[in-house]
Parts: structure tokens; sequence; C-alpha cells
């Protein structure tokens, strides 16, 4: 059987009425009951503002992860705007990973600084950098770095959490990544990945969770409105836009 090293998240502490966190539709859903885990991989999809990054978040936090990304030893803080949803949670495990990271898109720049000052500073160790391919993250471009980090520090048996990596990829480099984790799923990982990106939706026997007004739902990603408004699209991009724009 494949380690889940989260199995459940339930919202065990109700959240304050006047917190903004009482408003999104992820919030309201889970305050009736918990989200089980039950494949390698699970996608958190759905509208802005239904609260994917903030429980994608939460659960980071509440597994010892950094709010601004990196694994459970960085302790780092640029600017502390992560919400109090993570003291809400009870996350229910049925193992504990070796290894683990937290990779958001956003905040990937402060990781990069923050292994440079790390590896700037006296050290009688090995340089914390030849652990992301040897090459400063801040010398790579947005996707280089990004795809450091997974295919150099991503080493198997772990719990890796990733917020929107398609903001960083192009759609060649998507392929590299869904690849990049079908290998590491391989090697007893689990994955938590909050996405628009209907590639990422593809891969194979995800559990796809949808975020919205009216729930959370387990869907098939042809069926999610990601997929469909991009297959919408490319089936006739002109008269997409044509009836967009018309004036």
């Amino acid at each position: 059987m494949h380690p889940q090293y989260i199995c459940e998240i339930r919202l065990d502490r109700p959240v304050d009425r006047t917190s903004y966190l009482a408003a999104l539709p992820v919030v309201k859903h889970l305050s009736g009951g918990g989200i089980v885990l039950d494949q390698p991989v699970t996608i958190l999809v759905g509208e802005n503002g239904t609260g994917k990054s903030t429980l994608l978040e939460a659960i980071a936090v509440a597994s010892g992860f950094n709010a601004e990304g990196g694994t459970k030893n960085f302790d780092f803080s640029t600017n502390a705007t992560h919400s109090e949803l993570h003291r809400h949670l009870t996350l229910s495990r049925r193992a504990y990973a070796r290894d683990g990271f937290f990779l958001r898109a956003e905040s990937l720049y402060n990781v990069a600084t923050n292994i440079d000052e790390l590896d700037a500073a006296p050290s009688f160790g090995r340089p914390l950098i030849d652990s992301y391919g040897g090459v400063s993250l801040h010398r790579q471009s947005h996707g280089e770095s990004f795809l450091a980090v997974v295919q150099n520090r991503f080493g198997g048996n772990g719990l890796y959490i990733l917020d929107e990596p398609e903001a960083a990829l192009s759609p060649m480099r998507i392929l590299t990544l869904i690849a990049a984790i079908h290998r590491l799923v391989r090697q007893n990982s689990q994955f938590i990945i909050a996405t628009h990106s209907p590639m990422l939706m593809a891969i194979p026997d995800a559990q796809i969770l949808e975020l919205s007004e009216a729930g959370i739902r387990r869907v098939d990603y042809r069926d999610t409105a990601h997929f469909q408004t991009m297959k919408y699209f490319l089936n006739n991009p002109e008269g997409v836009l044509n009836e967009l724009l018309r004036t």
C-alpha cells in the first residue's frame, strides 16, 4: 500500500465569524465535514477566491513547513501574511514522510534568497545549494529554478505541497514536472497541488477536488470548468474571441 502521509483534513476548531476566512467557500464546507485524501496525488481546483491556496498554505504550515516555502528547516519570514487557518486544522496521517517541501511559485524568490544567505554565512558543511543542483536559483529563470528544486531537492519518500506550479512553467516544462511527479510517486511520495492547469489535472489516477460555492466534490478532470473552458477555446479560438470582443 502506498504511504498516505496525510489521509484526512478536518476543521476541528470553528473560525471566528468576523474573520475573512469564514467567508471562503472551502472553510464553509470544511465546517460540515473533512476531506479524505486517498490517492498519492491530490489536486485542488476551483475559481479564484474559493480558498485553494489558503487551504494549501494551511496544510503546509500545519505539517511543519515554513509559510513562504521550503523544507521544515526553513524559518525565514519576508512578510508574515499567511492566515491562521492552520490553527483550526487537524491532519490525520498513516505514516510520516522522511522528506518534504512546500513549493510556492509566488515566493520561490524568497526561498532562493534565503539559500544564498545561508550559504554566505560561515559554515563547516557542504553548501546548501548543492542540494538544489549546485547553481544559485537566482542565476536561473523562474521556471528553471522551479524545476531545479523538484529535480534535485525532492528525494522521494516525501510529502510535497505545490501551489500553482504552472505559474512558473511553460507547457513543455509542465510535462517535465508531470514526469517528475510520476517518478516521485513511485518512490513513495505524496503530492498535494493547487492548480489552474488542465495539464496537471491529467496526472494519472490523481484525486481532483473541485472547490466552489456549492461545496467540495471529487471530479474527473474532463468535467472541470478549467478543462471545458480550455477545450472550448482551443477548438475555435477565433470564434470565441470574436464573440468575446464583439462591440
